[in-house]
Protein backbone atom coordinates (compact mmCIF):
# COMPACT_ATOMS: atom_id res chain seq x y z
CA UNK A 1 0.00 0.00 0.00
CA UNK A 2 1.28 3.48 -0.77
CA UNK A 3 0.82 6.13 1.46
CA UNK A 4 1.84 10.04 1.31
CA UNK A 5 2.43 12.92 3.00
CA UNK A 6 4.31 16.15 3.94
CA UNK A 7 7.40 16.70 5.59
CA UNK A 8 6.37 19.63 7.52
CA UNK A 9 10.20 20.41 9.67
CA UNK A 10 9.54 22.96 12.45
CA UNK A 11 10.63 25.83 11.26
CA UNK A 12 7.66 27.98 12.36
CA UNK A 13 7.39 31.43 14.46
CA UNK A 14 3.96 29.92 15.79
CA UNK A 15 2.18 26.92 16.95
CA UNK A 16 -0.73 28.03 15.28
CA UNK A 17 1.22 27.98 11.71
CA UNK A 18 2.58 24.47 11.82
CA UNK A 19 -0.88 22.90 13.13
CA UNK A 20 -2.65 24.16 10.55
CA UNK A 21 -0.27 22.48 8.31
CA UNK A 22 -0.97 18.88 10.34
CA UNK A 23 -4.87 19.08 10.31
CA UNK A 24 -4.94 20.15 7.21
CA UNK A 25 -2.71 17.58 5.35
CA UNK A 26 -5.26 15.11 7.51
CA UNK A 27 -8.60 16.76 6.16
CA UNK A 28 -6.83 16.48 2.94
CA UNK A 29 -6.77 12.53 3.47
CA UNK A 30 -3.27 12.08 3.55
CA UNK A 31 -1.75 9.24 5.66
CA UNK A 32 1.39 11.13 7.06
CA UNK A 33 2.88 13.54 8.74
CA UNK A 34 6.76 14.45 10.19
CA UNK A 35 8.97 16.99 11.70
CA UNK A 36 12.68 17.05 11.85
CA UNK A 37 15.16 17.26 14.52
CA UNK A 38 16.97 20.15 14.27
CA UNK A 39 17.86 23.09 16.86
CA UNK A 40 18.66 25.80 14.45
CA UNK A 41 19.11 24.81 10.90
CA UNK A 42 21.06 26.31 8.34
CA UNK A 43 18.01 27.61 6.72
CA UNK A 44 16.75 30.70 7.60
CA UNK A 45 19.82 31.93 9.10
CA UNK A 46 21.52 31.97 12.60
CA UNK A 47 18.63 33.21 14.12
CA UNK A 48 15.65 31.75 11.85
CA UNK A 49 12.71 29.74 14.12
CA UNK A 50 12.75 26.17 15.09
CA UNK A 51 10.51 24.69 17.52
CA UNK A 52 11.77 21.68 19.38
CA UNK A 53 11.28 18.36 17.58
CA UNK A 54 10.08 15.85 19.90
CA UNK A 55 7.99 18.46 21.84
CA UNK A 56 6.48 19.94 18.66
CA UNK A 57 5.67 16.12 17.41
CA UNK A 58 3.81 15.30 20.48
CA UNK A 59 1.70 18.31 20.54
CA UNK A 60 0.66 17.65 16.98
CA UNK A 61 0.06 13.99 18.01
CA UNK A 62 -2.20 14.87 20.63
CA UNK A 63 -4.30 17.36 18.04
CA UNK A 64 -4.55 14.90 15.34
CA UNK A 65 -6.48 11.58 15.36
CA UNK A 66 -5.59 9.50 11.82
CA UNK A 67 -2.36 10.45 9.99
CA UNK A 68 1.30 8.86 11.31
CA UNK A 69 2.96 10.76 12.99
CA UNK A 70 6.84 10.66 12.31
CA UNK A 71 10.16 12.55 13.31
CA UNK A 72 12.52 12.36 10.41
CA UNK A 73 15.05 11.93 11.56
CA UNK A 74 16.38 12.06 15.32
CA UNK A 75 20.05 13.54 15.47
CA UNK A 76 22.09 11.11 17.42
CA UNK A 77 24.24 13.78 18.87
CA UNK A 78 21.19 15.45 20.54
CA UNK A 79 20.53 13.23 23.29
CA UNK A 80 21.28 9.01 24.73
CA UNK A 81 19.13 6.40 23.18
CA UNK A 82 17.74 5.50 26.19
CA UNK A 83 16.19 8.80 26.31
CA UNK A 84 15.59 8.83 22.72
CA UNK A 85 13.51 5.62 23.54
CA UNK A 86 11.40 7.13 26.14
CA UNK A 87 10.23 10.08 24.24
CA UNK A 88 9.11 7.84 21.46
CA UNK A 89 7.30 5.33 23.99
CA UNK A 90 5.57 8.84 25.54
CA UNK A 91 4.85 9.86 21.86
CA UNK A 92 3.37 6.31 20.73
CA UNK A 93 1.07 6.61 23.54
CA UNK A 94 0.46 10.77 23.28
CA UNK A 95 -0.48 9.48 19.50
CA UNK A 96 -2.56 6.15 20.70
CA UNK A 97 0.04 4.16 18.20
CA UNK A 98 0.31 6.33 15.27
CA UNK A 99 4.49 7.12 15.61
CA UNK A 100 7.49 6.57 13.31
CA UNK A 101 10.59 7.23 14.95
CA UNK A 102 13.50 8.34 12.38
CA UNK A 103 17.43 8.15 13.43
CA UNK A 104 19.93 9.38 11.70
CA UNK A 105 23.86 10.61 12.29
CA UNK A 106 23.45 13.84 11.97
CA UNK A 107 24.18 17.16 9.50
CA UNK A 108 24.76 20.70 9.51
CA UNK A 109 23.30 22.57 12.03
CA UNK A 110 24.01 25.99 13.64
CA UNK A 111 23.66 24.65 17.47
CA UNK A 112 26.86 22.60 17.45
CA UNK A 113 28.79 26.53 17.38
CA UNK A 114 25.63 28.15 19.27
CA UNK A 115 25.13 26.06 22.02
CA UNK A 116 28.45 24.01 22.51
CA UNK A 117 27.51 21.16 21.37
CA UNK A 118 29.97 18.35 20.66
CA UNK A 119 29.43 16.98 16.59
CA UNK A 120 31.83 14.44 16.64
CA UNK A 121 33.21 12.83 13.28
CA UNK A 122 31.19 11.03 10.36
CA UNK A 123 32.79 7.80 11.52
CA UNK A 124 31.95 7.95 15.17
CA UNK A 125 28.83 9.65 14.50
CA UNK A 126 27.86 6.25 12.47
CA UNK A 127 29.23 4.08 15.20
CA UNK A 128 26.82 5.87 17.40
CA UNK A 129 23.95 5.52 15.36
CA UNK A 130 25.01 1.74 14.97
CA UNK A 131 24.51 1.65 18.80
CA UNK A 132 21.75 3.43 19.14
CA UNK A 133 19.52 1.44 16.88
CA UNK A 134 20.03 -1.52 19.40
CA UNK A 135 19.31 0.18 22.16
CA UNK A 136 16.59 1.81 21.07
CA UNK A 137 14.75 -1.47 19.65
CA UNK A 138 16.20 -3.21 23.16
CA UNK A 139 14.32 -1.06 25.44
CA UNK A 140 11.41 -0.80 23.39
CA UNK A 141 10.74 -4.30 24.21
CA UNK A 142 10.32 -3.31 27.78
CA UNK A 143 13.73 -5.24 29.55
CA UNK A 144 15.19 -5.84 31.20
CA UNK A 145 18.34 -4.54 28.47
CA UNK A 146 22.01 -4.60 29.20
CA UNK A 147 24.21 -3.32 26.66
CA UNK A 148 27.85 -2.28 26.50
CA UNK A 149 29.18 -0.53 23.50
CA UNK A 150 31.73 2.04 22.48
CA UNK A 151 29.54 4.53 23.71
CA UNK A 152 26.62 3.62 25.03
CA UNK A 153 26.32 1.21 28.54
CA UNK A 154 23.14 0.37 30.23
CA UNK A 155 22.69 -2.49 32.78
CA UNK A 156 19.36 -4.13 33.32
CA UNK A 157 17.78 -1.15 31.90
CA UNK A 158 13.87 -1.07 32.01
CA UNK A 159 11.17 1.15 29.81
CA UNK A 160 8.00 1.30 31.14
CA UNK A 161 4.84 2.01 29.70
CA UNK A 162 6.38 -0.13 26.31
CA UNK A 163 5.34 1.33 23.32
CA UNK A 164 1.70 1.01 22.07
CA UNK A 165 3.08 -0.45 19.00
CA UNK A 166 4.21 -4.00 19.26
CA UNK A 167 6.95 -2.83 16.57
CA UNK A 168 7.78 0.47 16.65
CA UNK A 169 8.35 1.39 13.41
CA UNK A 170 12.32 2.48 13.19
CA UNK A 171 13.48 4.78 10.87
CA UNK A 172 16.88 5.17 9.02
CA UNK A 173 17.47 8.12 7.33
CA UNK A 174 20.25 9.32 4.88
CA UNK A 175 21.58 8.16 1.80
CA UNK A 176 25.07 7.50 2.78
CA UNK A 177 26.31 4.33 0.67
CA UNK A 178 28.90 2.85 2.97
CA UNK A 179 27.60 3.15 6.28
CA UNK A 180 24.04 4.30 6.40
CA UNK A 181 22.60 1.65 4.00
CA UNK A 182 24.64 -1.54 6.38
CA UNK A 183 22.74 0.46 8.81
CA UNK A 184 19.53 0.18 7.55
CA UNK A 185 20.05 -3.02 6.23
CA UNK A 186 20.44 -4.41 9.89
CA UNK A 187 17.85 -2.24 11.71
CA UNK A 188 15.27 -0.11 9.54
CA UNK A 189 11.66 -0.85 9.32
CA UNK A 190 11.88 1.75 6.84
CA UNK A 191 14.68 3.83 4.73
CA UNK A 192 14.04 7.59 4.34
CA UNK A 193 16.51 9.63 1.92
CA UNK A 194 15.88 12.66 -0.08
CA UNK A 195 14.64 12.67 -3.57
CA UNK A 196 18.16 12.58 -5.67
CA UNK A 197 18.50 11.67 -9.91
CA UNK A 198 17.21 8.40 -10.34
CA UNK A 199 19.77 6.73 -11.57
CA UNK A 200 21.59 7.60 -8.01
CA UNK A 201 18.57 6.49 -6.09
CA UNK A 202 18.52 2.99 -8.28
CA UNK A 203 22.46 2.61 -7.32
CA UNK A 204 21.24 3.00 -3.11
CA UNK A 205 18.48 0.51 -3.59
CA UNK A 206 20.95 -2.07 -5.29
CA UNK A 207 23.31 -1.63 -2.22
CA UNK A 208 20.85 -1.85 0.01
CA UNK A 209 19.11 -5.12 -1.36
CA UNK A 210 23.01 -6.35 -0.94
CA UNK A 211 23.45 -5.71 2.57
CA UNK A 212 20.42 -6.99 2.91
CA UNK A 213 21.50 -9.91 1.83
CA UNK A 214 24.72 -10.34 3.93
CA UNK A 215 22.10 -9.69 6.39
CA UNK A 216 20.41 -12.54 5.62
CA UNK A 217 17.26 -10.56 5.69
CA UNK A 218 14.65 -10.00 2.20
CA UNK A 219 14.82 -6.24 0.97
CA UNK A 220 10.99 -5.85 1.08
CA UNK A 221 11.45 -5.96 4.68
CA UNK A 222 12.27 -2.54 4.17
CA UNK A 223 9.66 0.09 3.62
CA UNK A 224 10.97 2.91 0.74
CA UNK A 225 10.44 6.35 1.59
CA UNK A 226 11.39 9.36 -0.57
CA UNK A 227 11.39 13.28 1.21
CA UNK A 228 11.30 15.30 -2.37
CA UNK A 229 9.98 18.85 -3.21
CA UNK A 230 8.09 20.28 -5.64
CA UNK A 231 6.29 23.31 -6.71
CA UNK A 232 3.23 22.76 -8.99
CA UNK A 233 0.82 24.64 -10.52
CA UNK A 234 -2.71 23.93 -12.15
CA UNK A 235 -2.27 24.38 -15.63
CA UNK A 236 1.39 24.65 -17.93
CA UNK A 237 1.06 28.22 -18.45
CA UNK A 238 1.20 28.87 -14.72
CA UNK A 239 4.41 27.04 -14.39
CA UNK A 240 6.94 29.56 -14.40
CA UNK A 241 5.10 32.07 -12.48
CA UNK A 242 4.42 29.69 -10.15
CA UNK A 243 8.47 28.56 -10.29
CA UNK A 244 9.37 32.53 -9.92
CA UNK A 245 7.55 33.01 -6.86
CA UNK A 246 9.20 30.01 -5.58
CA UNK A 247 12.78 30.12 -5.57
CA UNK A 248 12.49 34.08 -5.10
CA UNK A 249 12.07 33.03 -1.44
CA UNK A 250 14.90 30.59 -1.32
CA UNK A 251 18.20 32.17 -0.62
CA UNK A 252 21.11 31.88 -3.46
CA UNK A 253 23.01 28.51 -3.37
CA UNK A 254 19.99 27.49 -0.72
CA UNK A 255 20.44 23.57 -0.28
CA UNK A 256 16.67 22.97 -0.77
CA UNK A 257 17.49 23.31 -4.59
CA UNK A 258 18.65 19.61 -4.82
CA UNK A 259 15.58 18.28 -3.60
CA UNK A 260 12.80 20.14 -5.98
CA UNK A 261 11.55 16.69 -7.71
CA UNK A 262 9.19 18.45 -9.67
CA UNK A 263 8.08 22.64 -11.04
CA UNK A 264 5.64 21.58 -13.52
CA UNK A 265 2.04 20.53 -13.19
CA UNK A 266 0.19 17.80 -10.80
CA UNK A 267 0.42 15.50 -14.05
CA UNK A 268 4.42 16.10 -14.78
CA UNK A 269 4.90 15.27 -10.85
CA UNK A 270 3.04 12.11 -11.50
CA UNK A 271 5.54 11.03 -13.86
CA UNK A 272 8.37 12.19 -11.70
CA UNK A 273 7.02 9.60 -8.53
CA UNK A 274 6.28 7.07 -11.09
CA UNK A 275 9.96 6.44 -11.31
CA UNK A 276 10.73 6.07 -7.89
CA UNK A 277 7.91 3.84 -7.21
CA UNK A 278 9.29 1.30 -10.18
CA UNK A 279 12.30 1.28 -7.84
CA UNK A 280 10.05 0.37 -4.93
CA UNK A 281 9.27 3.53 -3.20
CA UNK A 282 5.98 3.47 -1.27
CA UNK A 283 5.96 6.52 0.91
CA UNK A 284 5.84 10.20 -1.17
CA UNK A 285 6.42 12.87 1.32
CA UNK A 286 6.41 16.21 0.08
CA UNK A 287 8.48 18.61 1.82
CA UNK A 288 7.45 21.76 3.31
CA UNK A 289 8.44 25.36 4.82
CA UNK A 290 7.22 28.25 5.26
CA UNK A 291 6.09 30.08 3.30
CA UNK A 292 3.25 27.19 2.93
CA UNK A 293 2.94 26.46 -0.39
CA UNK A 294 -0.85 25.91 -0.58
CA UNK A 295 -1.10 25.75 -4.24
CA UNK A 296 1.00 22.95 -4.33
CA UNK A 297 0.27 21.20 -0.80
CA UNK A 298 -3.41 20.83 -2.33
CA UNK A 299 -2.46 19.88 -5.75
CA UNK A 300 -0.38 16.94 -4.55
CA UNK A 301 -3.35 15.74 -2.47
CA UNK A 302 -6.48 16.37 -4.83
CA UNK A 303 -4.74 15.13 -8.17
CA UNK A 304 -1.41 13.55 -7.49
CA UNK A 305 -1.95 11.03 -4.50
CA UNK A 306 -4.98 9.99 -6.47
CA UNK A 307 -3.20 9.32 -10.00
CA UNK A 308 -0.37 7.84 -8.49
CA UNK A 309 -2.35 5.57 -6.51
CA UNK A 310 -4.45 4.25 -9.83
CA UNK A 311 -1.45 3.53 -11.92
CA UNK A 312 0.50 1.84 -9.09
CA UNK A 313 -1.98 -0.61 -7.24
CA UNK A 314 -4.20 -0.65 -9.54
Amino acid sequence: MLRFGVHSGQQYSTFADCLELWQRAEELGLDWVSVFDHYRPPLGGPDGPCFDGPSLLAALAARTSRVRCAILVSAVTWRHPATAAAIAATIDHVSSGRLEFGLGAAGPDLAYEQYGLPFPGAGVRLDMLEEACQVMRGLWGGGPFTFHGEHYRLTDARLSPRPVQERLPLVIGGGGERRTLRVAARHADVWNTLAGDLAGYRRKVGLLAGYCAEEGRPPADIRQSLTFRAVLAATPADVERRRAERLALLPAGSPDLAEYLTFGTPEQCVEDLLGYAALGVRDFLLGCRPPLDWETIELFASRVVPAVRARVEN
